[in-house]
């Protein structure tokens, strides 16, 4: 046999998937792996498509195809032959599923495809808490690969790129976010547990259970409420990793907004420091409430707040003059927080904040105000 024809037999089955792949962009979602130009494939594509020729540019796929990650059988039911399911413009990650080259998706996209195609699957885990939206620490942010379950006795779901579960499911544990089914933001926080710390866990928690009633400005509802969801820890007790879980439930506290926020709040919770509150109005004489710090220290009239970057842009920033101007009107005492701050580590939080403290009548009983700053702060190293 000729060794054109040998190679082009050879490299035929894997260029079908990859040869679009290496001509037109990578796949738009940084969920499935990506190939490199210094793997054998690449270079084995490239010359078949030199045997074959020049690929005719498909025909366009038909609406809502072309938006979106979509199955065979959406395919064939919209017309579209097999051959055409083959071509160029789309990418097969896992068997059964199509994905457009130049279409930019999201996760949730990715996932209705998957469950549409490995019945009884809802999406779970760290895949769920993403969709959720809930604070994942950095480490997970490019994690590669899909999330699913079964129920124990079903068998695992076998997929390439995906990542295989049994879970006993129980009512309430499973929810549907657009049409798709994945684990309900209390279960998907028992089923990441065994990978996080306790003050990971404690920051995912405070996201859940964050709701605000104040007398001014709009509500915030809780996904789950703290009540409940301590209701739900004890009902699994005997799940992986309850020990962390126990111990992050006595830490959770309702308000906090941010992973920074309840960092600080856990920080001054393991110092000498006062009882600080979340959710706490600051009122006038009449009793009408002005302002809600990040956390507050009603009996030494001092307030702690976090700022963050979004605090940077021009409409923040004059809303945090007005918070700045309110609070010292109505005999507060505010110490602002940042991340250099928080990078320094308790020192320079628990002093700045014990100076406020002092300020509103604390007594300071082991002298935490009077520890010098002298080097520890951003921009004036010389300030004791």
């Amino acid at each position: 046999m000729a060794p054109s024809k040998l190679l082009n037999r050879l490299v035929s089955r894997v260029t079908v998937e990859w040869a679009g792949f290496l001509v037109h962009k990578a796949a738009p979602t940084h969920y499935y792996p990506q190939i490199s130009p210094s793997d054998p494939i690449f270079a084995l594509s490239v010359v078949a498509l030199g045997v074959n020729g020049y690929m005719r540019k498909p025909k366009p796929l038909p609406s809502p195809l072309a938006q979106q990650p979509f199955t065979l059988a959406e395919a064939l039911e919209a017309g579209l032959t097999r051959a055409r399911t083959r071509a160029g413009d789309l990418w097969t990650p896992s068997r059964e599923i199509r994905l457009p080259r130049a279409t930019a998706f999201g996760l949730l996209e990715s996932c209705r495809a998957l469950v549409s195609v490995t019945p009884s699957s809802v999406v779970s885990h760290i895949t769920a808490a993403k969709i959720h939206g809930l604070y994942l620490p950095l480490r997970f942010e490019n994690e590669q690969g899909f999330h699913l379950s079964k129920k124990v006795g079903t068998g695992r779901p076998q997929r390439r790129h995906v990542r295989g579960h049994e879970l006993c499911l129980g009512p309430g544990d499973v929810v549907m976010i657009r049409g798709v089914p994945a684990t309900s933001v209390q279960r998907t926080l028992l089923d990441i547990a065994p990978l996080l710390s306790v003050e990971e866990l404690v920051v995912v928690a405070d996201q859940m259970v964050c709701a605000h009633h104040y007398s001014f400005g709009p509500v915030k509802i809780a996904m789950v409420e703290l009540g409940d969801l301590n209701n739900y820890v004890a009902r699994h007790a005997g799940m992986r990793a309850m020990r962390k879980v126990r111990a992050a439930m006595e830490l959770v506290r309702v308000g906090s907004d941010s992973p920074p926020e309840t960092r600080l709040r856990l920080l001054i919770s393991m110092s000498p420091l006062p009882i600080f509150e979340c959710n706490f109005e600051l009122k006038d004489d009449n009793g009408k409430g002005r302002i809600a710090p990040d956390l507050a220290c009603r009996r030494y009239r001092t307030c702690a707040e976090y700022d963050g970057a979004h605090h940077f842009s021009p409409d923040q920033q004059s809303k945090d003059h007005d918070r700045d101007f309110i609070t010292k009107s109505l005999g507060w005492h505010q110490v602002l927080i940042n991340k250099d701050d928080m990078a320094k580590g308790k020192l320079v939080v628990v002093t700045k904040i014990a100076r406020m403290l002092v300020l509103g009548g604390w007594p300071d009983p082991q002298n935490l105000a009077c520890r010098s700053l002298r080097g520890e702060l951003h921009t004036r190293k010389d300030f004791a």
